[in-house]
């Protein structure tokens, strides 16, 4: 009996993948010293992981090791967190970070995490600026990519998770080479899974869309999206650790959202984007808000926002303190 084109195709689907014990896994955490990816290596150490996080802020991801691995010593699963300096743009930081935490066992899992996020119009962007975006936000993913890659294809299986952001598939005014930095980043993932995937390496998307982290600092979130924490998005890339998927949102239901929205006209989905405030939300963030971390995104001070007497140097904010964050 001749069997129906649906047939055949569902013969290359692969089943639902048992869920995978953490215990034991080696990860790499870029930006791991603060907001997301402390957040994730805090799950994956308490659930057992030998995690490594990287950070170019090296005293304050040794800080945050320091931390997270006595709590991971406290859940009792064998777990443990280290840190050593990494600038994700520079080839010789990876391979130099690699080599440092090499005694913790070959890869397992690398989450690309580090990100930049300077905000305002792009004609005024400038070039440095651009540059600094695109190096960190997509340089940082291919050279990562890179410098774990071709063991994980040597032996067979590994996973890469990129932490993009929702502007990776809908575009942002006031963020336009932010908006175009995880755009690279999804169509990189896409093209890379495609590549990886008969070698055994798994490769997956995680897409927030409102974060609460010092990264969106004087970002508002959009009419009926609830922002969420650092917590809820590190829970989503355990889970595709746990049981590897092609593409997750945060929160999860933004993606049947986004699909059908983006099916509509183009018409219809920019009328939808005033209404909800989409258009405007990264071009409406505070400066003044936002000074401290734009200064520390940029490697300078902050600088002086219009209307304000400049008379000291600006503290950095908390994250507690910081608004929402566009993944």
């Amino acid at each position: 009996m001749t069997r129906s084109p649906l047939s055949r195709l569902a013969a290359h689907v692969p089943g639902r993948r048992p869920e995978r014990d953490l215990a034991g896994l080696v990860v790499l955490v870029t930006g791991g010293a603060r907001g997301i990816g402390a957040a994730t290596a805090a799950r994956l150490s308490a659930a057992g992981a030998r995690v490594a996080i990287g950070d170019r802020d090296a005293d304050l991801a040794s800080e945050t090791a320091s931390e997270l691995d006595a709590a991971a010593r406290r859940a009792g699963r064998g777990g443990q967190v280290v840190a050593a300096p990494l600038d994700v743009t520079d080839e010789a930081s990876w391979a130099a970070f690699t080599d440092a935490v090499a005694h913790l066992g070959p890869v397992d899992v690398l989450v690309n995490n580090a990100g930049v996020m300077p905000l305002g119009p792009a004609l005024e962007e400038a070039d440095a600026v651009s540059r600094t975006i695109l190096d960190v936000n997509v340089l940082g993913v291919v050279l990562g990519t890179k410098a774990v890659g071709p063991a994980m294809v040597a032996r067979g299986r590994g996973q890469l998770v990129n932490v993009a952001s929702a502007v990776g598939r809908i575009a942002a005014p006031g963020g336009a080479t932010y908006s175009a930095s995880k755009f690279a980043v999804v169509g990189y993932s896409e093209a890379l899974r495609g590549e990886l995937r008969p070698h055994g390496v798994d490769v997956s998307l995680v897409l927030p869309t409102v974060v609460l982290t010092e990264l969106s600092a004087g970002v508002e979130a959009a009419k009926g999206i609830e922002p969420v924490t650092a917590d809820d998005v590190a829970e989503v890339v355990e889970s595709t650790i746990r049981r590897p998927q092609p593409e997750l949102w945060v929160p999860r239901w933004t993606r049947h959202l986004t699909r059908t929205t983006q099916a509509l006209p183009r018409p219809v989905q920019d009328a939808m984007a005033r209404a909800f405030g989409t258009d405007h939300v990264l071009a409406d963030a505070d400066p003044a808000a936002r000074a401290a971390y734009e200064a520390r995104a940029r490697g300078s001070r902050p600088a002086a926002v219009p209307g304000e007497v400049s008379g000291g140097e600006a503290s950095e904010e908390t994250s507690e303190e910081a608004s929402a964050r566009v993944g």
